[in-house]
C-alpha cells in the first residue's frame, strides 16, 4: 500500500503535467474544430517552438516565461502564413490533400532539426528551474505549479476570445456552416488562418511553459502529438472543454501509472483509457454522438 502522502503529490504532478497537455491539446482541437482537418504537424510545429525559446534564452539571456508574449506572436503569425499560403492552396477540396501536407511539413521539420542541431537533448537552467512550493505537505517543481496556472490562463483566454468577441462569432460562424458565414460577408479564408494561428499561438505559450522544466531535440514533439490526439478524443473532438477535462484527467493518469507501473510503464494507462473511450464512447466526454 503506497504512502498517501506519496499519492497525493502524484496527484498534483499529474494536474501540473496534464494543464500543459490540455494547452497542447486546446490548439489541436481548434484547428479540428474549425477547420475540420488533422494537422500532424503540431508535434513538429511544438518542437520548433521548444528550440524557439531554447535559443531566445541561450544567445539573447531571455527568461521562457517572459518569452511569452514574442513565442504566442511568432507562432501566431507562422500558422497564418501555414494555413493561408501552404495548406489552404494545398487542399483543393480534399482533406487527404491536408493530411499529406501536415505530415510532409513534420518530416521536413524533424529532419532540418536533426540536420542542424543533431540528435541532442538541450536543456537551460532559471532561478526556477530546480525551486519547489510545498502544498499541503507535498513538493512540487515552481516550473510546474507556473505551467499549471499559465496552461489555466490561456485556455481561460482562448475560451473568452471564442465565446465574446466578433472574432469568436466569426471563428464558430465558420465552424458551423462555411458557405453561410461566406454569404453574411465573413472572410472565411483569413478567419480559418486566424483559427490555425491561434492553435499555434497555444503551441508557441505551452513551449514557454514546458521548458524550464523538460528538455528539447527533434523528436520531442511525438510523444506530445499523441498525448494530444489522445486528449482530443477523450474530451471530444472539437470541445474546448473536453480538451482541458481531458489534458487533466491524461495528466494523472500517466502519473498515477508511472507511480505504480514504473515511469517507462506509466504511459499505458493513457492508451487503455483511449481504447475504451473509442469502444464504448466514441464521441468523448464532452462531444456530441
Amino acid at each position: 500500500m503506497l504512502d498517501p502522502a506519496i499519492v497525493f503529490a502524484a496527484l498534483l504532478n499529474g494536474l501540473t503535467q496534464g494543464a500543459v497537455y490540455a494547452l497542447v491539446a486546446l490548439g489541436l482541437t481548434l484547428i479540428y474544430g474549425v477547420l475540420h482537418i488533422v494537422n500532424f504537424a503540431h508535434g513538429a510545429l511544438l518542437m520548433a517552438a521548444l528550440y524557439g525559446v531554447f535559443f531566445l534564452n541561450a544567445r539573447l539571456g531571455v527568461d521562457p516565461y517572459a518569452a511569452l508574449p514574442v513565442m504566442v506572436a511568432v507562432t501566431f503569425v507562422l500558422g497564418y502564413a501555414l494555413q493561408r499560403f501552404v495548406i489552404g492552396r494545398a487542399r483543393h477540396g480534399r482533406d487527404e490533400n491536408v493530411l499529406l501536407v501536415t505530415l510532409g511539413l513534420a518530416i521536413v521539420l524533424e529532419n532540418a532539426a536533426l540536420a542542424a542541431f543533431k540528435s541532442d537533448t538541450r536543456t537551460i537552467e532559471t532561478a526556477a528551474t530546480f525551486s519547489t512550493v510545498n502544498i499541503a505537505g507535498a513538493m512540487i517543481a515552481v516550473p510546474k505549479v507556473v505551467a499549471f496556472f499559465g496552461a489555466l490562463a490561456v485556455a481561460g483566454t482562448l475560451w473568452l476570445v471564442i465565446t465574446r468577441t466578433d472574432l469568436g462569432r466569426a471563428i464558430r460562424a465558420v465552424a458551423k456552416e462555411r458557405q453561410g458565414a461566406r454569404l453574411v460577408g465573413i472572410d472565411v479564408e483569413h478567419v480559418l488562418a486566424v483559427s490555425f494561428g491561434i492553435g499555434l499561438a497555444c503551441l508557441g505559450a505551452a513551449a514557454c511553459f514546458l521548458l524550464p522544466a523538460y528538455y528539447v531535440n527533434p523528436q520531442v514533439g511525438n510523444g506530445f502529438v499523441l498525448i494530444a490526439f489522445t486528449v482530443v478524443v477523450l474530451g471530444g473532438m472539437g470541445s474546448f472543454a473536453g480538451a482541458l477535462a481531458g489534458g487533466l484527467i491524461v495528466g494523472v493518469i500517466e502519473s498515477l501509472g508511472g507511480l505504480w507501473l514504473g515511469e517507462s510503464l506509466g504511459q499505458i494507462g493513457i492508451f487503455v483509457v483511449f481504447i475504451a473511450i473509442l469502444l464504448f464512447r466514441p464521441q468523448g466526454l464532452f462531444g456530441r454522438a
